[in-house]
Formats: C-alpha cells, sequence, structure tokens
C-alpha cells in the first residue's frame, strides 16, 4: 500500500527581502491534499470562500475565508481547493530568527515575540480582525521591501492585542525534535486523509509506523490529546459540514460520503460536534452550495 512520504516544504524569501510573500489568484494554491510542514511560521489570509482547516490535530471548516497564523513546523494541510470559491490567498512565511537571534528580544518586540509563541498551537482570527488585518496583509503586495516588512510587524502586533481568536490546538499538540515524530505523523494524517472514508483499523494504522496497536495509542493520544478513534471521528465529521454546505446531495448521502456506516451514529455524533442536526447546520450554510 502507497503511504504519502512526509513532506518538508523548502521555501525562498521574496526578492529583497528577509521573509516570504506570496499573493494566489482564487485557484491557483491547490495544496489541499498536500500535508506538509516547515520550519517557517506562516501568516495566512483567504479573501472569502469555504474550506477545511486541517492543523496539527484540529480539523475545521471554515466560511467566509480564514486568517491563520501558524507555529514553525506544525503539520498542516492547504487550505484552498477548486471548490473554496474564494477570492485569492495571501501566505506570509518567517523563519523564527528572520531577523537575527536577538531582534525579537528588545521591549519593542515583545507582543511580537509573544504572538509568535504562541502559533506554536496554530490560532485562528475572526470578526473585524480578520477583515482589517486581511486587507493589510492584501496591501503589503505593491509595497517596497522595507514598507513591507513594517506592515509585517505591525501587523503581528495588532494580532497579539486581538480577542478575536481561537487557539486551534488548545488541549496540545507536539512534535518531538526527531525527524522520526514527523514521519510518524505524517504517515498517520496522510493515511486518515485518503482512507477516512473506508474503515479504518487500529490495528493497521499501528502496524504502517512500526509500533503495536497499545504503543500506537498511547503515542496518538501524548501527541495530540484526543484518541485516533476521535480524530478520525472529527475528520470525518468536518467532510460532512463541508458536503453539507457545498454539494447538493441528501443527508443520508452525505453520511456514507463521510466514512459512517450508520445513519444515527452519524446524526447523534454530528449534532454533538457541531450542536446542531444536518438540517440546521445545511440550512444556515445553504447559501455556500452552487
Amino acid at each position: 500500500m502507497k503511504i504519502n512520504a512526509p513532506a518538508l516544504e523548502v521555501i525562498s524569501n521574496s526578492h529583497g527581502s528577509s521573509f516570504a510573500y506570496t499573493k494566489h489568484a482564487q485557484k491557483a494554491n491547490l495544496k489541499s491534499h498536500l500535508w506538509h510542514y516547515h520550519p517557517e511560521i506562516e501568516l495566512v489570509f483567504i479573501n472569502g470562500g469555504a474550506g477545511k482547516r486541517q492543523i496539527g490535530s484540529h480539523i475545521s471548516y471554515y466560511t467566509n475565508g480564514t486568517l491563520l497564523l501558524i507555529g514553525s513546523n506544525l503539520p498542516h494541510c492547504g487550505f484552498t481547493n477548486e471548490n473554496t470559491g474564494n477570492t485569492n490567498e495571501t501566505v506570509i512565511h518567517i523563519k523564527p530568527d528572520f531577523l537575527g537571534n536577538d531582534f525579537f528580544g528588545v521591549p519593542e518586540m515583545k507582543r511580537v515575540q509573544n504572538i509568535l509563541n504562541q502559533a506554536k498551537a496554530g490560532i485562528a482570527f475572526g470578526g473585524e480582525t480578520k477583515r482589517r488585518i486581511g486587507a493589510k496583509i492584501e496591501m503589503m503586495e505593491n509595497q517596497a521591501p522595507l514598507e513591507r516588512l513594517f506592515a509585517l510587524l505591525s501587523i503581528l502586533d495588532e494580532l497579539e492585542s486581538s480577542v478575536e481568536y481561537t487557539v486551534l490546538n488548545a488541549d496540545g499538540f507536539s512534535l518531538g525534535l526527531h525527524v522520526q515524530d514527523n514521519d510518524r505523523i505524517n504517515v498517520i494524517f496522510n493515511y486518515v486523509k485518503d482512507h477516512f472514508q473506508e474503515p479504518i483499523s487500529v490495528d493497521e494504522v499501528s502496524s504502517l509506523v512500526s509500533m503495536t496497536t497499545p504503543s500506537f495509542c498511547r503515542y496518538f493520544k501524548k501527541i495530540s490529546n484526543k484518541t485516533f478513534t476521535e480524530f478520525v471521528n472529527e475528520y470525518r465529521l468536518v467532510h460532512a459540514s463541508k458536503l453539507l454546505a457545498e454539494k447538493p446531495i441528501s443527508i443520508n448521502d452525505v453520511c456514507y460520503e463521510s466514512g459512517f456506516n450508520n445513519f444515527s451514529h452519524f446524526s447523534k455524533s454530528f449534532k454533538q460536534y457541531t450542536g446542531k442536526s444536518a438540517s440546521q447546520y445545511r440550512q444556515e450554510h445553504k447559501t455556500i452550495i452552487m
């Protein structure tokens, strides 16, 4: 059975800059199927549209775009695909020491250092913060390198003071410093991503990472603070949320296309996860369905 290799994304700075700034048109950054990580901290603004957020062991469905700050080496998938419907996507990558080892130690940078530390768990910003900061991020496209650097530092300072945010892996997600940990978690997450519509055996996934089932279960709980079964069910429920909002198919079909083989179990799980029935959720998001 073929398993996708872990993807260490290699990122180059923009010309004449100490960090990378990339703006993609609506359908130009199709990485939603790629599970990857990189040492750079990532700030991404998706202008409009709806899709999945898969960051660490956190999985959720966003609408009306998203603004994310993702810490160094925190694994994640891309956030847009051909069905997202976003206007554009802007991604900024900065190395933790991109301005030198001591720069963030000065008093003026204390708040910026704080938000970068918080990003280790992944942060999603909403409300007015998403709108205001998103516009500033897009304006950076036409700025000169020094002006763009000042804008980035100002944006990070503003994000630190925002109260409109959610820590995505609030209960903890940690990878050791060893390559083996990244290898294991990437194999596990890729397998779930590729097979969530089928029955998934814990024994089979354990063997893929050369661990006994009890050891694997302890390892996964330690890293993600949730059981493997909980993670798989959350993945399926978020996919169901996406289908309910985006595809005009029956709720029964949503259930089975999301990997559930029992409609009653799906209905109960979906309401526990979202606080709404599947029909209520669809009604609230019906404007997304094309």
